[in-house]
């Protein structure tokens, strides 16, 4: 007998300061002991969840591999501490892989098969690069025309979308500028700091004089990719990356960042038992395929899709956290779509707070449960995000209090 679909409610998420890649403030942090970091953080936020009835830990990561690899979920849970009876389990869809996470978390609550589930995602840049460790593409993508997109760097889909969407170049830098000012502005005001549990790092440094090794202790407890200095005369001094007579530069695309985010999902039944105060309740999440060499465009239409299965309109969306890979993708769904600037990223997005790919999901819908929460608004907010090979992803949520 099949069981009646029940909600799945958020009561705790949590995330790490994101630093930048390769060699930034998190780079000797293993991914797995961020993954801890947060497990225990979100987890520090409902004491009185009884922790033997968690049911699973979700895990998203875009390179499962080397220090990331070997089934990270498991070994995260283990390494935070819960009880051997928790399972883990990671997965990848590159840069959703932490809202998917979100997503088969609720998904498992929604359908009766568990209570207590946790969705979380892990990414360190700095010791897993951008590919992974050992690139082995199918010979048949350069076989057929239609399939060489399937190869292409993010940075050049960028630039095709900038191209037939027409987004300049000025419009690119200005979007970023924006990106920081916001971020600061969050930081500045103390908007992160609900969101963020901030972790102890070392660092040693060799004095080459004395043979000594000198230890440096630091809490890091903020963002490290936002700038004060960002103009847009700075920007419009660097050079296109990805084509010579393109648009896309290092300024106006999202950095390389490490971190990671956690997100506990309970159903109506431990709601109440253990008089938990809910967060936001998961609505909805829609993926989508789009052509490869544009895959910056993907949330135009993943968008639709997820408010389409909840029977939500786009005007009643009061956030949304629209990740910037590029300011040409951002911009372009943006413009198609008609979504109000002043409800895309509030605080900012991955131009100046970073992208550490399948962490991203998770660390962002921290970021929009927690600032709805602040403002004091109800209502529905979104995460939404492109993904490599051509895909979108949405993930919908209803902030309640």
């Amino acid at each position: 007998m099949s069981k009646q679909i029940q909600e799945a409610y958020i009561v705790a998420t949590t995330r790490t300061p994101v630093g930048k890649a390769p060699r930034g403030m998190l780079r000797h942090v293993r991914p797995d002991d961020m993954l801890a970091h947060v497990l225990k953080g979100a987890l520090a936020q409902v004491p009185e969840l009884d922790v033997n009835l968690i049911n699973d830990v979700v895990v998203g990561c875009a390179f499962p591999e080397a220090e990331q690899g070997l089934n990270m979920a498991r070994i995260g849970a283990l390494l935070a501490g819960l009880p051997e009876t928790v399972g883990g389990l990671t997965i990848n869809r590159y840069c959703s892989s932490g809202i998917n996470a979100v997503q088969i978390a609720a998904d498992r609550i929604r359908t009766g098969e568990a209570d207590v589930v946790i969705a979380a995602g892990s990414e360190s840049m700095s010791m897993v690069p951008m590919m992974g460790n050992k690139v082995s593409l199918n010979p048949a993508i350069f076989a057929k025309d239609e399939n060489y997109a399937i190869a292409y760097g993010m940075g050049l889909t960028a630039e095709k979308v900038a191209q037939q969407w027409k987004v300049s170049r000025e419009d690119q830098d200005a979007f970023a500028v924006e990106s920081h000012r916001r971020a600061i502005a969050a930081i500045q005001s103390g908007a992160f700091a609900n969101e963020i549990t901030p972790l102890d790092a070392t660092y040693r440094t060799p004095n080459l004089a004395t043979g000594e090794v000198i230890l440096r202790n630091k809490v890091l407890d903020t963002d490290e990719g936002p700038r004060l200095d960002t103009t847009l005369e700075g920007l419009a001094k660097l050079k296109t990356v990805f084509d010579a007579k393109g648009s896309v530069t290092a300024g106006n695309s999202s950095q390389m960042s490490d971190g990671a985010g956690a997100v506990v999902l309970v159903s109506e039944k431990v709601l109440k038992q253990f008089n938990l105060t809910p967060l936001a309740r998961y609505v909805s999440f829609a993926v989508k395929g789009v052509p490869p060499a544009i895959m910056g465009i993907g949330p135009k239409v993943a968008i639709p899709a997820a408010l389409a299965n909840a029977g939500i309109a786009q005007s009643d969306l009061k956030w949304i956290e629209l990740n910037e890979a590029f300011a040409a993708q951002a911009l372009a769904v943006m413009r198609d779509l008609e979504l109000d600037p002043a409800v895309v990223n509030p605080n900012g997005g991955a131009i100046a707070l970073g992208h550490p790919l399948g962490a991203t999901g998770a660390i962002r819908t921290a970021t929009l449960v927690h600032g709805m929460r602040r403002r004091g608004q109800t209502g529905y907010g979104m995460v939404t995000m492109c993904i490599g090979t051509g895909m979108g992803a949405a993930g919908l949520f209803e902030a309640i209090f």
